[in-house]
């Protein structure tokens, strides 16, 4: 079995090819690295900057696309073709959800396999041709498919992206880019809503085209992001286990000249890695549900939490503002600006805190809050005593809180497990998540919706904000404080040799 080594001086390192392709071949093959190190020690660059642009746009456009569908339920109900009714607008939106549970998992495993860069690719592919194909919907059918075949270039998109920032992202800095990436959604839910108030304005345009151009408008932009792709680079780390460490090297030597540091001459801590060319499911499952089962759990609980505390509450905010307060529906985008507004600032506000004060503290703290508040923000509603201005406020500080929780679900999950298993683990604990929390929810609150009671719609709340309370529970006991540390520290890679 040979053993390689690459802690050379990067800038004057340089394999010939062919040697390149005979060391890549050598699966079983040892290397000693100390990427991971100098990865996790680096500055802030230019390229770290630019990943992070390119991954936050694709949040931003996704926020579009999803506040569109939320903001556009009263068109979809008007329409005189698709003529939904409050469960059809529930409906659909699990279909979404189902459709990015299923992705989630199959392009997970992907991810995990042929690496992050090419999946960003295909899934952002379908997800543009999906979005574009939903503004050609005719019928409830033709619109649940489409929005289905949206979600899994979404599911698939969590997995990859997550996956990137963590093994990209200096330590130092990795809690507050992960959340205010993901935080990033909500620019593009206020960009939905503005886009919603133009487009179902009957005075602009006919609403029945106007939903159809907002859909279509969004799959447009999305070409952008295509573009931008290219700027980032596959996961060194990755590389380095799946048999290219040279590949790997090349790539840091890049983020290192773009991110001058006097530690040129420090030495980093080393590990050795069996090079593989994939992680078997059985070795996939035995590290889930037997070596880290109870960072499982601690997973599993955030998502459920949060899946069924946002998609219920948020997939169903424009029926609430038409149903009970009697908000037109060209006018729900007015409402959701403040709304995506709370939703944003949290992360970036708070997002510093879960890399100095710690994980464990602050992500108890935040989806406590978030929990408490939606109860009492709910026994306000049941009561009557709210108007959609005062509901609006509410929702906005509840969610200001809930934000930055939601977002460290998936952090917690992409930082606490091996790289090996990483982007199928986040897309496990998300579709578990989503189908238990996120699928029930807006169908449940569809129908909640359709009763017509407060007292009904408060239920809905109160169970929302049990769950958020005891994910609390369940993160202020087990959570591990992996601030700032590197990720082979907080889970050691499967292929690590002593």
């Amino acid at each position: 079995m040979s053993v390689l080594t690459d802690t050379l001086t990067f800038k004057s390192f340089k394999l010939p090819q062919n040697q390149k392709q005979a060391v890549a071949s050598q699966a079983n093959a040892i290397v000693e690295t100390d990427l991971p190190a100098r990865l996790d020690s680096l500055p802030w660059s230019g390229l770290h900057t630019r990943v992070i642009a390119a991954l936050g746009i694709t949040w931003i456009l996704d926020g579009l696309e999803v506040t569109l569908a939320g903001a556009l339920s009263g068109a979809l109900k008007d329409s005189p073709v698709l003529k939904f009714s409050n469960a059809d607008v529930g409906i659909a939106t699990s279909a979404y959800l189902a459709g990015a549970m299923i992705g989630a998992i199959g392009f997970g495993w992907l991810t995990d396999r042929i690496g992050r860069k090419k999946l960003f690719f295909i899934t952002l592919a379908l997800y543009l041709l999906a979005t574009a194909a939903t503004s050609l919907s005719w019928n409830l059918a033709s619109f649940a498919l489409f929005r289905f075949l949206t979600g899994a270039g979404i599911g698939g998109e969590y997995t990859a992206i997550n996956s990137t920032i963590q093994e990209l992202v200096p330590a130092r800095y990795r809690g507050r880019t992960d959340l205010i990436v993901n935080g990033s959604f909500w620019i593009g839910a206020a960009m939905g809503a503005i886009a919603a108030i133009i487009l179902l304005d009957p005075n602009v345009i006919d609403p029945e085209i106007g939903w159809r151009l907002a859909f279509f408008a969004g799959a447009m932009l999305g070409l952008v992001v295509f573009v931008m792709r290219f700027w980032i680079p596959e996961s060194p780390r990755w590389l380095t286990i799946h048999g290219q460490p040279e590949r790997a090297k090349q790539i840091v030597a890049e983020i290192m000249a773009s991110a001058p540091s006097d530690r040129g001459n420090v030495h980093f801590q080393t590990i050795k890695l069996k090079m593989r060319t994939h992680t078997p499911l059985r070795e996939v499952a035995r590290t889930l549900f037997l070596t880290y089962r109870r960072r499982s759990f601690v997973g599993l609980s955030l998502m459920v939490a949060q899946a069924f505390f946002y998609n219920a509450i948020f997939f169903t905010y424009a029926l609430v503002l038409t149903d009970f307060f009697g908000i037109p529906s060209a006018n729900v985008g007015w409402y959701i600006l403040p709304f995506a507004a709370g939703n944003f600032l949290g992360p970036v506000v708070l997002g510093h805190l879960f890399d100095t004060l710690g994980r464990r503290k602050m992500i108890a703290l935040t989806y406590g809050i978030s929990g408490f508040l939606l109860a009492l923000s709910g026994w306000l509603f049941s009561i009557g005593v709210m108007s959609a201005q005062t509901q609006t406020m509410a929702w906005t500080v509840v969610f200001f809180f809930a934000s930055p929780a939601a977002s460290a679900a998936y952090l917690t999950v992409s930082e606490t497990f091996p790289l090996e298993v990483r982007a199928l683990a986040i897309a496990f604990f998300y579709a578990i998540g989503t189908g238990i929390g996120g699928v029930a929810g807006p169908a449940l609150f569809g129908v909640l919706i359709d009763t017509g009671s407060r007292n009904s719609m408060f239920a809905g709340y109160l169970l929302g904000s049990a769950l958020m309370i005891a994910a609390a529970i369940v993160a202020w006991r087990y959570c591990l404080d992996a601030e700032r540390k590197s990720l082979e520290t907080v889970a050691r890679p499967l292929a690590a040799q002593e």
